[in-house]
């Protein structure tokens, strides 16, 4: 399954494994991993808990997937996205994307990462020292966005 959500933490080598099991034109595998940072915009985080809205997250990620394999000739793609309340130095996300070369690969890993923090629903809440906080888009990842879209 290319999409899951899930509370439980994900081994990296096996979901690669899992991916690139008995296709031997595979030639690149790009791999990104999101994690708990302990400070953000200035201020310690203790602890974030992530939301999702269950069978419309999924849907929406796998329309990211989609775009990806319409726009690059990619053998597989798999997002792994945790949910539930996670600590520092935690594994939030593992995008994961196999093709016969290496542009292709990272290419789509990168537009899958940027579509997925732009796009899907999600919302996150920060416990800091000042109390909890929801956690709003940036700029930056709009602007992340928006190269996509350019011809």
């Amino acid at each position: 399954m290319p999409v899951r959500i899930q509370e439980q933490d994900f081994d990296l080598s096996t979901e690669i494994a899992n991916l690139r099991s008995g296709n031997g034109s595979v030639g690149a595998v790009a791999i990104f991993i999101g994690t708990v940072r302990d400070l953000n915009d200035g201020t310690a985080v203790r602890q974030m808990t992530l939301e999702h809205y269950p069978g419309m997250t999924e849907a929406a990620l796998q329309s990211i997937i989609d775009h990806a394999k319409g726009r690059w000739d990619l053998h597989q793609a798999l997002i792994v996205h945790r949910v539930g309340p996670l600590q520092p130095l935690d594994q939030i996300v593992l995008v994961a994307v196999t093709s016969a070369h290496r542009g292709e690969a990272f290419a789509a890993c990168e537009f899958i990462m940027d579509y997925l923090k732009t796009q899907a629903p999600f919302w996150k809440k920060e416990d800091t020292p000042n109390g909890a906080r929801w956690v709003d888009a940036r700029v930056s990842d709009d602007e992340a966005l928006a190269r996509w879209t350019k011809t």
